[in-house]
This record gives structure tokens, sequence and C-alpha cells, in this order.
């Protein structure tokens, strides 16, 4: 049973992180069905935006108080990849095939990877080390440090942040959408954009401010990793936000409720997974099979999703 609750508790944890880039993927695709899949890379800049801010404004220094500036320094390094993405890169295949928008995404994907990993460790008059390998990442008093017990279970404090500050999000973003004006023109804009237009909506602006949402949120999601592991690297991104896609999808592609639940029901069975199931084909080296392979299971038994799919066919 000890067993069992830990396996809960990592996977909790696990899942939350993947639900914080699953739902920046659901914000966008449920406005401009786009699979963004250079969203992981958007998370990876979010990591090494937020350990920049340290390095210039506050090396060697740990209090509480760094982290939320750190958390702002993270927001607008991934904010402003996402906005140049989306009016460089998307915003002129707006109206193409679904292919190319797709392919430009992969591409994007590696260019950003690339980028860090080759010019990170070189920006003028400023000491950052190489990328090209795992980067020590600051730990931060109060938010890491000792684990905490309760009875046999342990549970991390970078844990308890990563939880936290999906569920700070997940209502955040609800309150938005639900309650102000620029989040009533996100659902008519994923409706049908072109009546929306006539009705006064700024559809390029919701859709940049779409992307700068999900940025937003991949950026927090890049800090709970780096305190989680303790390092980050320029591939960090690539599986990341592959499971946040698998978890969007396994909740229901365009919908945010389902991708949360898809992410903490995707980080659950891989925990579970690497604990209870035996032989060959358990342990962590198997963790991913697992986790692509429950996705193919609720895509065959059930397309729409767990809690279904909230996107309009636009034929």
């Amino acid at each position: 049973m000890d067993a069992f609750a830990q396996q809960l508790v990592n996977g909790l944890t696990l899942g939350s992180l993947y639900a914080l880039i699953a739902v920046g993927y659901t914000v966008v695709y449920g406005i401009v069905q786009l699979i963004n899949f250079a969203h992981g890379e958007v998370f990876m800049i979010g990591a090494f935006g937020a350990l920049s801010t340290w390095l210039v404004l506050f090396k060697g220094q740990t209090g509480l108080w760094v982290l939320p500036i750190m958390i702002i320094g993270a927001i607008i390094a991934s904010v402003v990849t996402a906005v140049l993405m989306e009016r460089i890169a998307y915003r002129p295949l707006r109206n193409a095939p679904r292919l190319a928008p797709l392919i430009t995404a992969i591409g994007i994907s590696v260019f950003l990877q690339e980028f860090v990993r080759l010019f990170y460790g070189r920006v003028p008059f400023l000491d950052f080390p190489d990328a090209k390998q795992k980067v020590p990442f600051p730990q931060i008093d109060v938010v890491t440090g000792k684990a905490f017990e309760i009875g046999n279970v342990t549970i991390q404090r970078s844990a308890v942040f990563t939880v936290g500050a999906l569920i700070m999000c997940a209502a955040a973003l609800w309150y938005f959408v639900n309650r102000t004006k620029m989040g009533r023109g996100m659902q008519a804009v994923s409706q049908d954009p072109d009546t929306a237009r006539l009705m006064g909506i700024n559809v390029d602006r919701v859709i940049v401010v779409a992307f700068a949402i999900g940025a937003a949120l991949a950026a927090i999601a890049g800090v709970a990793q780096g305190l989680q592991v303790t390092n980050i690297n320029f591939k960090m991104g690539f599986l990341a936000g592959l499971k946040a896609f698998t978890a969007a999808v396994l909740g229901g592609i365009g919908n945010v409720w389902g991708a949360v639940v898809g992410g903490v029901t995707l980080g659950i069975v891989e925990a579970m997974a690497v604990q209870f199931i035996p032989g060959t084909f358990g342990g962590s080296p198997w963790k991913d099979v697992w986790a692509f392979a429950l996705l193919i299971i609720v895509l065959v038994f059930r397309p729409q999703g767990l809690l279904g799919a909230k996107v309009v066919d636009r034929a």
C-alpha cells in the first residue's frame, strides 16, 4: 500500500508537469487547429530563460524571493519566442493546407533546439554555461530541499510547487476564458473566425494571445522541471512536448480540462507501470512505451478522448 501511495504521488507530480504543457497545446489548437510541435521547445526555452535571469541578476542567491523573478524571466523568454514563431512562421501559412504548418512546426522545433545548443554559451558579455551538456538549475530555498515525510510516503518540495502551479494556472485560465472580454473573443474565434471578424473581433490579436498564454504555461512548467530534476538541457523539450501532446489527445483535444485530466492520467500510468509491471516489460526503460500504449488504447476505444474533444470542425 505504501508503494502504491508513493507512486501515486510521483505520478501526480509528473502528470501535473505534462498537464501544464498540454494546456498550452490545447489553447493554441482550440483557436487555430494547429498542432504546434515546437511547443516543447518553448517549454525548454522557458527553463533557459529562468536560468539566464538567475545567472544575470542573482547568481549565488537562493532566497525564495528570487523565484518569482525567475518565473517572470522564463515567461518573457517563452512568450517572445512563441509570438515571433506565430508571426513569422505560422501566420503566413494560416490558409495553407494543414500539412504545411505541421512540417513548419517540426522545422521550428529542430531550429530552436540547435539554436540553444550552439549559441547559448556564446552570448556576448555574459558568462553562460555551454548548453551542449546538462546545465545545473538553481535550487531555491523552501521550494527545494529536504523532502516531506507523511507516513511512509516521501513528497518532494518541488512536487508541491508543480502541483500548486497547475492548480493556480488552470483556475486562472478558466477565469480568463470564461469571465473576460478577450476570453470570450477566444471562444468566438475557436468556433468561427470569419464570423468573429465580422463581429469586430481582432482575430490576429486573439491568436497571438492564445500563443502567449500557451507559452506562459510552458515557461512555468520549464521552471518546475528544472527545480525537480536539478538540471536542464537543450533536448528536454522534445519528449516532454510529445508527452504533453499525448496528454492533450488523451483528455480530448481542444478541451482544457481534458488536457489536465489527460496529463495527470498519463503521469500516474507511467509511475504505476514503472513500479508494478514485473519482468522484462517493467521498470523505467519501459515507461514511455506504456504511456504511448495508453494513448493507442484510448484512441481505439474512445477517439474523442476521455472528456471529449471541443473543437469545431471547419470544413
